[in-house]
């Protein structure tokens, strides 16, 4: 089932509803998205991340300086939160990757400790086996074939045994699967689907709205939940140069 939904009608939000969450991977480009929107909507925010001094002081956020392969730190400021967010991501590149796995353990097991139960988390599209996107040849049969099943593959694999490590709890997980990530200003329409959704392209943006969309609503509890956005696009060789380059 697919379903249409408007960025910005999502993180509408009043006092009684106010949720405290905990954004791993704050630092990143998602992170980014995820904080803004969320206090925008009125949540309590503790923003996660390796580089607290990049965050300008603003009402309902704080901001932690933790390594999410750091056990004990995880641990500790999981504490107090409703829910869990985690927006970590690594660089492209053909080297072993464990940060997705390694990070989920620690935080499952911080969440079990101080009995949060709601977590949603960024993974991929690509780990759908049935993701093909309609009307796209380029994609399907030049660019993911490299992209994603040789440049990526380390990340993807790593990121399979992060939701094999959650699906083995009693969390109240939801998988949260962009397609190719781009930046733009705000969010735009999306559209959700089960396990991955037909599309090349998710903005950040939209996938930070479509995160808090499910914080509120529930819908994707324990299931993946696929995003793609419906009314922009890209400029290919810009997100591919600029994804290649960018520091995580």
């Amino acid at each position: 089932m697919r379903r249409q939904c408007q960025g910005d009608a999502a993180t509408e939000s009043t006092e009684s509803d106010v949720t405290r969450i905990a954004v791993f991977g704050a630092g990143g480009p998602t992170g980014r998205q995820l904080v803004q929107q969320a206090l925008a909507a009125g949540h309590e925010v503790t923003a996660v991340t390796r580089r607290p001094p990049g965050f300008a002081p603003q009402a309902g956020l704080t901001v932690t300086g933790v390594d999410a392969t750091d056990a004990d730190a995880v641990e500790e400021v999981v504490a107090g939160h409703e829910a869990v967010l985690s927006a970590l991501g690594v660089a492209p590149g053909r080297g072993p990757v464990s940060l997705y796995s390694a990070a989920a353990g620690n935080i499952v097991a911080g969440m079990a400790a101080h009995g949060v139960k709601r977590l949603i988390v960024v993974s991929s599209s690509v780990l759908d086996p049935g993701w093909r996107p309609s009307g796209a040849f380029f994609f399907n049969n030049v660019l993911d074939p490299y992209v994603n099943r040789v440049i990526a593959r380390s990340a993807h694999e790593d990121m399979r045994r992060m939701e094999a490590l959650i699906r083995e709890t009693t969390l109240d997980w939801t998988f949260a699967r962009p397609s190719g990530l781009f930046d733009h200003p705000a969010a735009t329409r999306y559209e959700l689907a089960e396990n991955s959704a037909d599309g090349v392209f998710t903005a950040r943006a939209d996938l930070a709205a479509s995160m808090l969309r499910e914080l509120t609503e529930g819908a994707y509890v324990h299931r993946a939940m696929g995003v793609v956005t419906t009314d922009v696009r890209p400029s290919v060789p810009r997100l591919i140069w600029r994804e290649a380059t960018r520091k995580r």
